[in-house]
């Protein structure tokens, strides 16, 4: 079988998807290391015996709606490739709007920057690549996380960038920022779209929170003003219907 005729029965399979035809593409660049320009233009290459059973494999956990990113470990969050696991959640394009309202707040000045549940590391590298004159700290409570980001920052080669196990605030005592940003969890355990789609696949640690999805944002912002700087910034990720709840 060749490029192209695994494609065709590929997007059949996955016609259920949101993105079956690109969902296919990345699962054979993946295999193949080829990129979609090759692919698209030698589509009558053969594919080795090893490659057609490893996309099999990989097609039917798609089929079984895997995420694409824990298939092929790997999504681009702000144009930086990371690393990712089923121990974290996958970034999502949403949060980038996190790191672009940070960028426009923070002052031309080298100043301190807090990611508070840093996950892969996101939000902390994308800062910390735009602002290589700041220093970025970001933590996590889950080892595997820890571990993650490091090797995320690692591979980018991003030196302005600490990352600790810390639940939360706890071991930070005594340090203060100049901005502190989050995408804590926020979702409420009795939410329906626990059931849907690719969070079905994600830690839920990393997504639901107590008090009706509203206990980690009212922890950090009950404990973000000691440790902000005079005039600082607390930047939270949160629910469409708590913005409310969370300006109070």
């Amino acid at each position: 079988m060749d490029f192209q005729h695994w494609l065709h029965e590929a997007v059949n399979q996955l016609r259920d998807s949101d993105s079956p035809r690109r969902d296919a593409e990345i699962l054979l660049e993946y295999v193949t290391g080829k990129g979609r320009t090759y692919i698209m233009a030698f589509g009558e290459t053969p594919l080795t015996d090893v490659q057609q059973q490893q996309l099999a494999d990989l097609l039917q956990r798609r089929k079984q709606g895997e995420p694409i990113a824990y298939l092929t470990g790997l999504r681009e969050f702000w144009s930086l490739p990371l690393f990712v696991s089923p121990a974290t959640l996958i970034p999502r394009p949403d949060t980038e709007c996190l790191v672009e309202q940070a960028l426009a707040r923070l002052p031309v000045k080298t100043c301190r920057i807090l990611d508070l549940g840093t996950g892969t590391g996101a939000i902390a590298l994308a800062l910390a690549c735009e602002r290589p004159d700041c220093e970025v700290t970001a933590v996590d409570r889950m080892p595997d996380a820890v571990a993650l980001a490091i090797r995320n920052a690692e591979h980018l080669a991003i030196r302005n960038v600490r990352i600790l196990q810390s639940c939360w605030f706890s071991a930070l005592s005594g340090q203060q920022f100049d901005m502190i940003v989050s995408n804590p969890p926020y979702i409420d355990a009795q939410d329906p779209h626990l059931s849907e789609g690719d969070v079905r696949f994600e830690p839920r640690s990393a997504l639901v929170a107590d008090e009706n999805g509203m206990a980690d944002l009212t922890h950090i912002i009950d404990n973000a003003r000691q440790m902000l700087t005079p005039g600082g910034f607390l930047l939270l990720e949160h629910g469409w219907q708590q913005g409310e709840a969370v300006r109070a």
